[in-house]
């Protein structure tokens, strides 16, 4: 039998976080869709950055915040994604290496530089994301390392990384990988906009390589082309092993194909920023399942996770969540 060396290895872009405050005035001036994840080049990339106002600058990216809350959570981690030998590049795998995630994926030395995400939260704590991708379309097969795949109980992938085709076949290789050696896999479908660009192919990957399944309610309302979100949960319902979805402050519902389990938003939180909040949900609800609680616990881990990220600006935890977990448990 495998030895089981992490609870979770996360693929995803790695990307350097820009997150800086801005009003629905700045996004009408340049041309934002609100709450929308927008690809950009590297001109457009180094314009709207001139632009911003001062913020916070961090390792990022879906895959990587998640990963870095596994860690948060007092789990055993590892995250796989592609950054440039350059000064991001360097400040992205320290950053993600100090938040106490194995990171090992080679660096590129050379062509595009280091991915950044642009991020503008307005005063609704929505945030509007502007994306160079830059060296993460790079990532592909070769960079994923079997013996970590083999070796994590859950292998969770971000869908943002379906876009270049490289990305695809590193996906459908940790796929084979972690099912051969007995593991699970597990997608988050991470934008609405990216389910309606890849619809069919998400479709046929889910149905036949996808464990546990994270969306929220506009992402899997379009997987399923629906408005009705209980056709969609009845819709995912026997597809997978475990769907997990969220409905921001309706809380979250986990589906299995006997059962069903509300969770209720953790409500006694200030909302300030919604970046990250479905990245630390998935995070909670995996470390809670991969150390052996029950769905409904590992549920209830996510939510506390989620609160604690949309209260301040930024994806990652601004406290040790393995001792807010701890205080939560001793309280309920």
């Amino acid at each position: 039998m495998t030895e089981r060396m992490f609870d979770t290895t996360c693929i995803g872009n790695a990307i350097v976080d820009v997150i800086s405050k801005a009003d629905d005035a700045f996004l009408k001036a340049e041309n934002l869709t609100k709450s929308a994840m927008t690809l950009i080049d590297m001109e457009r990339a180094e314009d709207l950055y001139a632009k911003m106002a001062a913020g916070i600058e961090m390792s990022g990216g879906s895959a990587g915040n998640t990963a870095a809350g596994v860690a948060s959570l007092g789990g055993k981690s590892a995250y796989i994604g592609k950054v440039r030998d350059d000064q991001l590049g360097g400040i992205f795998s320290h950053d993600i290496r100090a938040s106490g995630v194995t990171f090992e994926t080679e660096k590129s030395t050379n062509g595009a530089a280091t991915a950044r995400c642009l991020i503008l939260v307005t005063p609704d704590a929505h945030r509007t994301m502007n994306t160079y991708l830059g060296a993460c379309i790079e990532l592909g097969p070769d960079d994923i390392d079997p013996e970590m795949i083999a070796t994590s109980k859950v292998t969770y992938m971000e869908g943002y990384l379906w876009d270049p085709e490289n990305g695809k076949q590193a996906f459908r290789k940790a796929a084979e990988i972690s099912h051969d050696a007995g593991q699970r896999v597990s997608l988050t479908l991470s934008d609405s906009f990216c389910v309606d660009r890849y619809r069919a192919e998400f479709r046929e990957f889910i149905s036949g390589g996808v464990d546990i399944l994270f969306a929220n309610e506009d992402e899997i309302k379009s997987l399923f082309e629906t408005d009705d979100f209980d056709a969609a949960l009845d819709a995912i319902r026997g597809q997978v092993e475990i769907a997990c979805l969220t409905r921001s402050e309706k809380g979250s519902i986990i589906v299995t194909q006997s059962e069903t389990h509300p969770i209720p938003a953790d409500t006694n939180v200030e909302l300030v920023d919604t970046t990250g909040a479905g990245d630390l949900y998935a995070a909670g609800f995996l470390y809670g399942f991969t150390n052996g609680h029950d769905l409904a616990t590992s549920g209830r881990i996510g939510a506390m996770a989620a609160a604690e990220v949309i209260s301040h600006y930024g994806a990652r935890p601004a406290v040790n969540l393995k001792e807010l977990l701890a205080q939560k448990l001793a309280v309920a």
